[in-house]
Parts: C-alpha cells; structure tokens; sequence
C-alpha cells in the first residue's frame, strides 16, 4: 500500500519545481515537463520514493535508532521539529553547527554544559553567583538551548540523517557523507541529488509541500516504534509466564533414581488410617 497518494501530493504543490533555466541537469530523470518556464516534476515518481524511504526509515525506527531531521530554513524548520519530536526523533532546526557529526564529542560536551548549569540552578550554586555572572550563564545556557536543545538526549551519532534543503543544508550532508551516515533528503529540481542515498524528488520550498512528505515518513517511523513495543512487550510477556511455570524436580534427592510413582506412594498412606480403623474395631 502507498504511504500517500497522487492527488495529496498534487494538493500540497509537492510537483512544482524551480526555474528551468536553473536546474541541474542530474535531475533530469524525476522531472516531467515545463511549464511557464518551471520544471514539473514526476509526482509518480515521487510516491516511488517516498515509499522506499519510508520502509527504510521504519526498519530503523523498528531496531531502535534515531534519524536525525535537519531544516533551518523558515519555511520547514517549525513543522520539522514539531513532527520530528511526535516520533520522538532528534532534530536541528536553528543553525547547523560545524562538526555536529564529525566533531560530535565537543557537540556533546556542548549539552553537558547545559546539564551543569541546570544542576548548579537545582542546588543552589546559581543563586551565590554575582548578578552579572548569573546573567552571563543565562545567555549561554539560552544559546545552547537553542542551537542543541533538541539533541540533548542524542548520546550517539544518528544512525541516518533526513534534509529538506541539501543547498542550504550542505554541511550536515557532507558530514553524513563523510561519516557514510545514510542521507534521506527532499531534493529540489536546482539540486545535485549525488550524495544523497535516499532522494525524494519534491518541492522543497512549501510548507505545504514538506508537510505532506514529512506525515507519511513520520507514519512509517510510528509504525516502525509501535512494533518495537509490541516485539518488547511480547518478550516480557514471554520471560513472564516462564518464570510463572514451576520448575520439575524429582521427588527422590537421589541421583539416577528412578522417578517416583505418584500415585503409588500415595496409596499405601491412604490404605494407613483404613487398617487402624480395623484394629479399633476388633
């Protein structure tokens, strides 16, 4: 089944491309006409994609890893974290800062600085500081809020990234290239889709446009982490009802001796309290 159909995709103006005169020839295979002088991409095309992309981001939701959402461009950059946050997937949709991938343990050293002085203000550290200094730490702790706040619980690298912008998001590209972290991207028709493994051919400049793409990759990431819980919660069930069953021991200590006949040993104890009753009697 089709993670979305022909007709939303028409909807949301996902199959308006930019300026022919500045397109990149590599996009030749997703476009499918011209029109007032803008290329028209292949919305049958773009289902394709959309669908490939999302089995793939479900399997990695399944087994647990985190894709990191990338868009600080204005027009995705709120629905990109809000949605990214609905799956419970990191994103970063501010500033890009250099080396977030390359340089991850200084990007990490970053957000621990954020935890201390959350700490300092629970213990009371802050309070004893001058006016002026507590000011200081609050900017900082504000600038770090914003530009890493939405990966403070990202431990590790993302096990895939997705961009909507790769011009304006070139950096985060080449760093997941470099790191050969898979790269899923909505490439416009200006685009060079080259370094990206996973490419969905989309407009890229409508919110419309990336909200539409963005249900149907986030539904395939609920699915994927809805059987996650149900795989888990099977388990537990599981080791549950193994540890509820009683575990069988001879009812003879001895090693190698033959089992014991239940229904033997009992009746000798039942024919007891009958031959006494006999010997009152007489």
């Amino acid at each position: 089944m089709s993670r979305t159909n022909f007709q939303e995709l028409l909807d949301a103006g996902v199959h308006f491309g930019h300026l022919a005169r500045k397109w990149n020839p590599k996009m030749a295979p997703y476009i499918f006409d011209q029109k007032n002088g803008i290329h028209i991409i292949d919305l049958h095309k773009t289902i394709v994609k959309i669908d490939e992309a999302a089995e793939v981001m479900k399997d990695l939701a399944k087994s647990g890893r985190k894709i990191l959402f990338v868009a600080t461009k204005k027009q995705g950059k709120d629905i990109v974290s809000e949605m990214a946050a609905s799956v419970n997937m990191p994103s970063v949709t501010e500033r890009w800062a250099g080396g977030m991938l390359t340089n991850f343990p200084t990007i990490r050293k970053a957000i621990k600085k954020m935890s201390t002085i959350d700490k300092m203000k629970e213990d009371g550290t802050f309070d004893k500081l001058a006016k002026r200094e507590r000011l200081q730490v609050d900017r900082q702790r504000a600038k770090l809020e914003k530009n890493l706040g939405s990966i403070r619980d990202m431990s590790r690298l993302p096990s895939a990234i997705f961009v909507v912008d790769i011009q304006k998001e070139a950096n985060a590209v080449k760093e997941a290239n470099r790191l050969n972290i898979p790269v899923f991207a909505m490439v416009d028709t200006c685009c060079d889709p080259s370094p990206i493994d996973y490419v969905i051919p989309a407009n890229d400049d409508a919110t419309k446009s990336i909200t539409c793409v963005l249900k149907a990759l986030c539904a395939a990431i609920q699915e994927g982490l809805d059987e996650r819980k149900l795989e888990k919660d099977k388990e537990v069930a599981e080791e549950e009802a193994a540890a509820a069953q009683p575990t069988k021991k001879n009812l003879r200590a001895r090693k190698g001796a033959k089992p014991v006949d239940v229904e033997a040993e009992a009746a000798p104890a039942a024919e007891a309290p009958a031959a006494e009753e006999a010997k009152t009697e007489e």
